[in-house]
């Protein structure tokens, strides 16, 4: 499984940004797809998931103002952040599991900065 991430960028707080991730190869299997997010000197965290049925589940610090979502049809998953505050400026990975293999993007930078 390969996975294609894009949509990070500068933004200033209070924005919005949308975060897309395409799965290619053998995606026929996949079940959760979700974003994770690692700010400089911190650990990797989870932002949000999403499974096969549209259930969801999200950070604390994100509910309200982040919005996960796919299509199953297209093996993408997307990220809709509003009202971004600086501390969420990490690299946002997507990541997908797939019969019990997990499987990470390269990552795209979001900056929420004035």
């Amino acid at each position: 499984v390969q996975l294609q991430a894009s949509g990070g960028g500068l933004v200033q707080p209070g924005g919005s940004l949308r975060l897309s991730c395409a799965a290619s190869g053998s995606s026929v299997g996949i079940n959760s797809m979700g974003w994770y997010r690692q700010a400089p000197g911190k650990q990797r965290d989870l932002v949000a998931r999403i499974n096969t049925g549209g259930s969801t589940n999200y950070a604390d610090s994100v509910k309200g103002r982040f919005t996960i979502s796919r299509d199953n049809a297209k093996n993408t998953v997307y990220l809709q952040m509003n009202s971004l505050k600086p501390e969420d400026t990490a690299v946002y990975y997507c990541n997908v599991e797939r019969l019990s293999l997990f499987y990470w993007g390269q990552g795209t930078l979001v900056t929420v900065s004035s």
